[in-house]
């Protein structure tokens, strides 16, 4: 696989490791003393916060984000990635949508006549753009630096 491939791999399994709730999944992909920054807004960000190191981003991945509902679960989707490469160092920019997916609940006497394909509904919930700094360790990319940008407004719990 070429390195650019490797890269955009790292961000797929940052996406996966979020809407599963995956603390060691997402701290294996961060350098021990890897970064998480969270801002607001594109023209002028205002910061939000910030998490350090990778069992801290891990944690906070299965522990402060919102909990799945039930029938529910996100899917975070990634798009027009740019990736540069400079030897044992990388970015990657990308356009971020995350959908909230939650299903029906069956009916006890099964679905009503003429009800066909998917029950339920798929929202978008949250958009912005990653921007993460790499470096290449033991053979591997993981993330030294990762950039949030939401494009809206945000409340986090206790804030």
């Amino acid at each position: 696989m070429s390195d650019a491939r490797d890269v955009q791999q790292v961000l797929a399994r940052y996406v996966r490791a979020t809407d599963r709730r995956d603390a060691s999944a997402m701290s294996a992909l961060f350098m021990d003393e890897g970064r998480v920054e969270i801002f607001q807004g594109q023209s002028d960000p205002v910061a939000l916060g910030a998490l350090q190191g990778a069992e801290t981003i891990g944690q906070a991945t299965a522990g402060m984000m919102t909990p799945h509902p039930a029938r529910g679960w996100s899917h975070h989707t990634t798009h027009d990635s740019i990736i540069e490469i400079e030897g044992d160092e990388a970015s990657i920019d990308a356009q971020f949508i995350v959908y909230n997916t939650v299903g029906l609940e069956q009916p006890v006497n099964g679905w009503p006549q003429g009800s066909v394909g998917a029950q339920g509904r798929v929202n978008a919930i949250e958009a912005g753009y990653y921007h993460s700094t790499l470096r290449r360790v033991a053979g591997h990319w993981k993330i030294a630096v990762h950039r949030i940008t939401l494009d809206l407004p945000h409340a986090f719990p206790g804030a």
